[in-house]
């Protein structure tokens, strides 16, 4: 694994060297753009509109263009040279106690790695004065070119580095919660904590899996193949339920069927209001999308099985 940036994490008089490395991965389908005819790849060029030619890519530069339309064009040396002192440094802020951050504020991680031998025990120093105090460090780093702030902070035992938005880049949520008052009776709110209770565990993440993905692989194999892509084991009828439920009794049979041996979250969830009337749109929308990749296939019209046949190259893909 190739690391992304190398510098030092400095707080006070104290430097230790560090490189980052993701934290993160995607695990998605990558796509690419093609003709829908022929199955040809569609090409993006980089085209001159005064000149009318396309250019290559070592000509191209960023700008930024003002109201009034005036153009301020910036080279990769006028970036490069921007007087940014956490282009190399991850310089701590202060010190602050985890809940004081706002989630919404965290973005990508990373794992900081000591740098050189020497920083393995300041490294180690500053990981175990952040356990014993609980605290968690606000930084600045400069990411290829752009600035932001970063909370350092401990993971088993390695340090992270989670970068953050600047505070006025979370939008505030005006006008969304609903409005009115509404008379939550305490039966209503008992038998929703009960529910929260029944289907409260030590959750573990592994047994979760992407539905979009798995349907999607499924798809490009059947295209691959030139067969038609499985069926959908959902019934046909199915649809949103309506919005005005019983609450209390919706809540009611959620919390029996939790309770039931075997019972999964998902049954338990599906018996609630809202959330019944959003999976039923899901369920619905799946199978008329299955129904009609069907038809397509059914048609005899599978391009990429056809480029397979022909024993043509595999040719790089994109992420879409």
């Amino acid at each position: 694994m190739r690391s992304s940036w190398k510098g030092a994490i400095t707080f006070g008089l104290v430097s230790i060297p560090v490189q980052l490395f993701p934290a993160t991965e995607e695990h998605g389908v990558h796509l690419h753009q093609v003709h829908e005819k022929d199955g040809g790849r569609i090409r993006l060029k980089r085209y001159c509109e005064l000149e009318e030619r396309e250019v290559p890519y070592k000509e191209i530069a960023k700008a930024y263009e003002s109201p009034d339309g005036r153009q301020a064009v910036l080279t990769d040396e006028d970036m490069a040279e921007l007087p940014l002192p956490s282009k190399k440094i991850i310089d701590v802020l202060a010190f602050v106690d985890v809940d004081e951050i706002d989630p919404l504020m965290l973005s990508k991680a990373y794992y900081l790695q000591t740098a050189t031998p020497s920083a393995a025990k300041p490294y180690v120093l500053l990981r175990e004065a952040l356990v014993k105090s609980g605290k968690s460090a606000v930084t600045k780093i400069t990411l290829r070119t752009r600035e932001s702030l970063a909370l350092l902070r401990v993971h088993d035992d390695i340090l992270i580095l989670q970068t953050m938005l600047w505070p006025d880049e979370v939008r505030a949520p005006k006008g969304l919660a609903p409005e009115g008052k509404f008379d939550i009776r305490p039966q209503e709110l008992k038998m929703a904590t009960s529910l929260m209770d029944t289907l409260s565990e030590d959750f573990d993440f592994h047994t979760l899996h992407d539905d979009y993905k798995v349907a999607l692989d499924s798809l490009v194999a059947a295209r691959l193949d030139g067969s038609a892509p499985a069926e959908s084991d959902e019934g046909d009828d199915s649809k949103a339920p309506d919005n005005v439920v019983d609450l209390m009794a919706a809540l009611t049979a959620s919390v029996k069927a939790a309770k039931k041996p075997g019972a999964g979250k998902s049954s338990a969830r599906g018996e609630t209001g809202e959330a019944g009337a959003g999976s039923g749109k899901k369920t619905a929308s799946k199978t008329a999308a299955k129904k009609s990749a069907a038809k397509k296939s059914s048609a005899g019209k599978s391009t990429a099985a056809k480029k397979t046949a022909e024993g043509k190259p595999a040719r790089k893909r994109t992420s879409a």
